[in-house]
């Protein structure tokens, strides 16, 4: 009986120790990951990276992981024209079914799913903000955005008609898309009418409809779906073959 406690014992301390081995390892991995997509990327701070899965040396030894989760505070992405870049928040990536390289100077995931969020001031910088006519005696601008609840966005649109700028600002409701995977669209759900005067549609979505590309995301993912929240547009992302590093 003795003898049994005392295996018993021996096997609940070296159980312990490789619980303790088994997270130091998982936490070193974790900051070579993060260090290795810091500098992949160009990112000013440090990203937040989870490995998940116990345990974590048996995950190791096949040289694949389970699950890597990706946090990134600030994102600068590209807009396609190369002059300047679009300000992506918040980034959330789930990795699943990572391979790796030994000295983790490389790892590839199978597939990718995660979230982001673009703010309507960064969004606005698309959007035609110079007084622009639409019509016979009238200009129109974009001068704000907004949630207009239910996925939609508001835009606000300062019109100026024969002369006089109208007191308030004319509320385009509008709907979000991503188009292509790597654009978001504004097109407004209906027209907006500046003093009853008749405009060509050409002319007037020329102010109210806008498209910001997105390209140049973390590992090469792709936006998915976009929905209008609260001080910005939601954004899912998903990809493939995704590069954490290398």
């Amino acid at each position: 009986m003795r003898a049994l406690r005392i295996l018993l014992i021996i096997a609940v301390v070296l159980g312990g120790i490789f619980v303790l081995v088994d997270r130091l390892a998982v936490n070193f991995a974790e900051g070579e990951v993060a260090d290795r997509l810091k500098s992949t990327e160009n990112l000013s701070t440090t990203p937040d990276v989870s490995i998940n899965g116990f345990p974590f040396l048996t995950q190791i030894a096949g040289g694949s992981l389970d699950e890597v989760r990706i946090g990134i505070q600030e994102y600068e992405a590209g807009t396609g024209d190369g002059k300047q870049n679009i300000r992506i928040e918040d980034l959330r990536a789930d990795m699943k079914g990572v391979e790796f390289s030994g000295d983790f100077s490389s790892a590839t995931a199978a597939d990718a799913t995660g979230t982001a969020s673009v703010t309507y001031d960064e969004l606005l910088k698309t959007a035609k903000s110079e007084s622009t006519q639409v019509g016979p005696g009238v200009t129109a601008s974009v001068i704000g955005l907004s949630d207009g609840g239910n996925g939609k966005i508001e835009v606000a649109v300062e019109a100026t008609v024969l002369g006089t700028k109208l007191p308030e600002p004319v509320s385009v409701l509008s709907s979000v898309t991503v188009v292509d995977g790597d654009t978001v669209r504004v097109q407004a759900d209906a027209l907006p009418a500046f003093g009853g005067i008749e405009m060509a549609e050409a002319r007037v979505r020329e102010i109210t409809d806008f498209e910001q590309k997105i390209d140049g995301l973390p590992g090469g993912i792709k936006l998915d779906k976009v929905e209008a929240g609260k001080s910005g547009v939601d954004i899912t992302v998903r990809g493939s073959d995704v590069r954490l590093a290398g």
